[in-house]
């Protein structure tokens, strides 16, 4: 028997739905990638914790580490401790490293286990920061504690380097003094202000090509200390230009949410493998990834249609969930998670699942049974009747 609800539409009451009753994707076991593919990786909140949700950060970390071996079982490395954590948006960064200390030993237990980790200066009071040395400073107390922990650097983007920087000579002595230190080659993150408004300007510029230029210059003093860059312009065209032009042996991993199935499988251009292809560092593959890894799958085994086939109809739902304001897109990555039954409530740090709208849900219903993403489908309409029925929608 079809499975069906009413949902709100756009033009106002409701409509009958019925789910399309394909079975989802789902990758084969022991699935193998010819692409480095980290999800940065949601955090489940204690539901149950005696807090103030806008103050107070409480986490239920069983259920969170359950997903990071969700994930790793899925052949994805975790980006831990990012913005899709909600960092800088409710997580705070003690909290943030006890996250990145739990993930790294739950990796200890799975073979080939992918995890970097979020570093950057987010446990600095904005107001209080002057000075560049007091951002440099900042970035060096967080890399010792992850280096600590053995933990893989992804070096975040600075609110407070953002607010102090006079120009891009002083983002290039602050990366040249971490970079200099780092223990092992670093991811770089290049977060648009569209994700995070405060970092607007980054690189010392607002012209997109003269920040590039910075971030490329920064690269090339010192190729042997950076794994790749992450940057999320949701511009494809910016990140293919940049890609051409990174220095043999560094990678572009793609947080383009809007366009990362054409940037992964490339054009095969340029005069270094990695001038033709991206990596991935993406949020939507949280909210995605048995398909991502399916898709990956097929890639690696030259498959590049099926790879089109599987992750193409994912884009609509990604657009949908990082549509404006982008930086409220960890709401529809976690009810993802909680419609899918990863966890079992649909509350988040910092109170953030109120930063959407009803209509945007049910949308984001509609989108992710269209590409096959309902890993439960009885599950998921119990749930979405749930949440219908909390904003006055009775069957």
């Amino acid at each position: 028997m079809a499975l069906a609800l009413h949902l709100p539409v756009a033009a106002g009451g409701l409509q009958p739905y019925t789910l399309r009753g394909t079975p989802p994707v789902s990758p084969p076991a022991g699935v193998k990638f010819n692409r480095i593919a980290y999800s940065a990786a949601h955090v489940v909140a204690d539901s149950l914790a005696v807090v103030d949700p806008w103050i107070t950060c409480a986490v239920d970390w069983d259920a969170t580490i359950a997903y990071r071996r969700h994930l790793w079982s899925l052949g994805l490395g975790v980006a831990e401790a990012m913005d899709t954590a909600q960092r800088g948006m409710g997580l705070d960064w003690p909290t943030s490293l006890e996250l990145i200390r739990r993930s790294l030993e739950a990796a200890k237990d799975v073979p080939g286990a992918l995890v970097a980790s979020g570093c950057g200066t987010d446990h600095l009071v904005l107001d209080n920061v002057k000075t560049v040395d007091e951002v440099i400073a900042g970035y060096e107390e967080q890399m010792a504690a992850i280096e600590k922990l053995g933990g893989k650097l992804i070096v975040m983007a600075s609110r407070a380097l953002a607010r102090v920087a006079k120009s891009p000579a002083d983002y290039e002595r602050v990366y040249d003094r971490i970079l200099s230190q780092a223990k092992q080659p670093v991811v770089l993150h290049w977060l648009g202000e569209m994700f995070d408004p405060a970092l607007a300007g980054y690189w010392g510029t607002k012209d997109v090509d003269a920040a590039m230029d910075t971030a490329l210059d920064i690269i090339a003093a010192h190729p042997d200390k950076v794994d790749g860059i992450k940057i999320s312009l949701l511009d494809k065209d910016k990140e293919i230009a940049m890609r051409r032009r990174l220095p043999a042996g560094v990678r572009m991993y793609t947080g383009d949410d809007f366009n990362y199935a054409e940037l992964i499988a490339g054009d095969g251009q340029g005069s270094e493998l990695f001038h033709g292809q991206s990596d991935a560092l993406l949020g939507i593959f949280d909210a995605i990834a048995p398909a991502a890894s399916a898709a990956l799958g097929e890639l690696a085994q030259g498959n590049v249609e099926k790879f089109h086939a599987i992750l193409g109809p994912t884009v609509p739902l990604s657009r949908h969930i990082f549509a404006a304001p982008t930086r409220f897109y960890k709401t529809g990555v976690v009810f993802m998670a909680w419609l899918n039954g990863h966890q079992s409530h649909f509350t988040m740090v910092g109170g953030q699942q109120s930063t959407r709208s009803l209509q945007h849900f049910a949308e984001l219903f509609r989108l992710a049974d269209a590409a096959n993403l309902l890993e439960q489908p009885e599950l998921a309409v119990r749930r979405m009747k749930t949440l219908l029925a909390l904003h006055g929608v009775e069957p």
